[in-house]
């Protein structure tokens, strides 16, 4: 498996924000959003076992370990590994745009599903092109992967315009995702767009999702890694 970087932090997003977790972040993203704060996972990294991965997260000592990247999909091994950790008691979750296949994913591991807006694409498409062409969505969200989600799972959908909020509202409605998932998170891309305003909009429309700001950057700031 090829690490990019793992170090013990506090999550900063979804419903175990606060919590102590041990970060491991894999190399490698099929998707290029417009606001990557990751880009170094893209190509750093270098290849370990999972021994020797295992042996470095029971070092760390947390008992919430979060798997993401880039994609951590893309390891051909994630699905063992995440059942090894399991195996030895860990509570895991995994960080993945929902962009490839994830039914071999243990039953136990929460998934995070980050859904791309249009303003995240905007760099591969317009925003029309993303909206009208069932072929460009479908390279960044394997749709079967929805029905895959449950009551532990979460749905993330980071925002960077009014026109990304008014698009994720009705991805929630036609998917039915308040039936589906234990929560669904509304994130501002900061910067870009004011958590005032992304609050004002939730306070006036009152959909069932949460407001999800990324801690770690109020405490760290943006260019910290490692956090």
């Amino acid at each position: 498996m090829r690490l990019n970087e793992m170090f013990l932090s506090i999550q900063g997003e979804g419903l175990d924000a606060g919590r102590l977790c041990t970060f491991v972040r894999f190399t490698a993203c099929n998707l290029r959003c417009t606001y990557c704060d990751t880009e170094y996972a893209f190509y750093e990294g270098r290849k370990r076992s999972q021994d020797d991965l295992l042996a470095a997260v029971a070092e760390l000592g947390a008992p919430l370990v979060c798997l993401t990247g880039g994609e951590p999909m893309l390891q051909k091994d994630i699905h063992e590994f995440a059942q090894r950790l399991l195996d030895e008691g860990y509570e895991v979750s995994i960080e993945t745009s929902g962009s490839l296949p994830l039914d071999r994913l243990p039953g136990a591991v929460v998934k995070i599903m980050d859904i791309k807006t249009p303003g995240a694409l905007r760099k591969e498409g317009s925003p029309e092109d993303f909206a009208n062409s069932e072929a460009f969505i479908s390279e960044h969200l394997n749709y079967d992967n929805l029905a895959l989600l449950g009551p532990t799972d979460q749905v993330k959908f980071v925002l960077c315009d009014r026109a990304d909020y008014e698009w994720a509202l009705d991805f929630v409605s036609e998917h039915s995702l308040p039936e589906r998932v234990g929560a669904i998170l509304f994130s501002p891309i900061d910067p870009g767009l004011p958590p005032a305003d992304l609050a004002s909009w939730l306070t006036e429309d009152k959909p069932p999702v949460r407001l999800n700001l990324q801690i770690h950057k109020v405490i760290w700031g943006h260019e910290v890694r490692g956090v």
